[in-house]
């Protein structure tokens, strides 16, 4: 049986040391101006990437460099020129999209391995075979796929890697190629600028026609017509955006969050290379929590053990959008499904602190929300997760308190009973208040 690589995101050093903490095979992480995530990147020069993967290797695990940007002529001409410091440092792999581009790397660099990037929309086995002709190492599966069409791609072009998507945020668009940031604020998400105003919170707004036939915002009583609406994010008050039904419904709307774990399995059984987690600005601890939770997933699918639906329950904890499986199945038990809600929920739990030091009896503790003695805490570290009570808390001077106010305070509690005195707590564990 194949055992995927698991491949979490890396948008800071310190996402990359959690990720590989927890269980991560490969990280990838966004190549300064030529990676879809700019505005996000720790890894904004060359020595930054150079210590990441230097770090990624001396643990004997990859880096793969994400430089799929839909270039305009200008980046075209600093392109190379950009990259062949970088490549000195020996990233694993270029993840890209730009057929020009992988062009020209392929000329100056025939022994780099590529990997066609999501934005390339590979939805058949076809395209599959013409990039393995191309001399790519690996094909990131478009999201629109499902579990069949996976199957089909991998039995006709098995001398080529696949990798699919199992977890994270959803594109309103063709697996990314979506124009909507590009118009309403003038930020081109093809080209790494991005606003996600697919998410926004948007309201209905009374309109009406002036003489040019353009629509308006007014105070006048009235029904919405159907087909002609207007959205005001609350936040851009005044800011409104006129939207256009058809038959199909309405085009800005929420993406629920991807959530495959259930479907590790058979992505395992059918010899896919790797499963990716989304997230590059998300917090270390969806890092930490998605890593452990699909590592879990891969080991039991390797032994052939049950899949536990425990696992799903320790995703929804995290904050999310609601979740759907994709399009990987058409019809999903409704086990799998949300019937209830549709929108943006906190998680039932939260990240409450970091633990910063250990003496063998107290943890000192760097507040990142309110919790005080009493409260369900869970600890989180690459050994195992172990849940407790705080018996007591106290400030570094010794000063006993009844809770710990929030973020910028510093406190101390008993070390959980039953956690080793020795315990390594570098990987940045986390300590979680479940909510009631």
């Amino acid at each position: 049986m194949n055992t995927p690589e698991l491949l979490a995101p890396a948008g800071t050093p310190e996402h990359l040391e959690t990720a590989f903490a927890y269980g991560a095979d490969a990280i990838y992480a966004g190549q300064p101006r030529y990676s879809l995530r700019v505005r996000n990147n720790s890894f904004k020069d060359v020595a930054a990437l150079g210590a990441g993967i230097e770090r990624a290797h001396a643990l004997g695990k990859s880096f793969y460099l994400v430089s799929n940007i839909a270039p305009h002529n200008n980046k075209v001409r600093t392109y190379l020129r950009d990259l062949e410091p970088v490549l000195a440092l020996q990233p694993d792999a270029l993840i890209m999209s730009d057929p020009g581009l992988i062009m020209l790397v392929r000329e100056k660099w025939p022994d780099q391995p590529i990997h066609l990037s999501v934005q390339a929309n590979a939805v058949n086995w076809a395209t599959v075979e013409f990039w393995r002709r191309q001399g790519i190492s690996r094909v990131i599966l478009s999201r629109e796929l499902a579990l069949d069409e996976i199957r089909e791609i991998r039995g006709r072009v098995p001398g080529m890697e696949l990798e699919v998507f199992v977890h994270g945020a959803l594109c309103m668009a063709y697996s990314g190629r979506c124009l909507l940031s590009g118009y309403m604020n003038h930020r081109d998400a093809n080209q790494g600028a991005c606003t996600n105003a697919c998410r926004w919170n948007y309201k209905e707004v009374r309109h009406q026609q002036d003489q040019n036939g353009d629509l308006i915002a007014t105070t006048a009583v009235q029904e919405v017509t159907p087909q002609e609406i207007l959205l005001e994010e609350p936040n851009r008050p005044g800011g409104f955006v006129p939207v256009y039904e058809d038959e199909h419904g309405t085009y800005i709307m929420n993406s629920k969050d991807l959530r495959a774990v259930q479907h590790v399995s058979e992505l395992v059984n059918m010899g896919v290379h790797s499963l990716k987690i989304e997230g590059r600005t998300k917090s270390t601890y969806y890092v930490a929590r998605t890593t452990q939770v699909y590592r879990r997933a891969i080991d039991d699918a390797r032994q052939g053990k049950r899949f536990d639906m425990g696992l799903m329950d320790q995703l929804e904890a995290l904050s999310n959008r609601g979740y759907t499986e994709g399009f990987l199945r058409r019809h999903p038990p409704k086990e799998y499904q949300s019937y209830e809600q549709g929108s943006s929920s906190l998680g039932t739990q939260q990240v409450v602190g970091a633990i910063k030091d250990n003496d063998g009896r107290w943890l000192t503790i760097e507040v990142k929300n309110r919790f005080a003695p009493g409260d369900p805490l869970e600890l989180i570290t690459p050994a195992g997760n172990i849940r407790f009570a705080a018996a007591a808390m106290e400030t570094l001077n010794g000063r006993t308190v009844d809770c710990a106010p929030g973020s910028g305070h510093t406190v101390r509690i008993p070390r959980p009973e039953g956690t080793p005195e020795n315990l390594d707590y570098s990987y940045l564990t986390r300590l979680l208040h479940t909510e009631v």
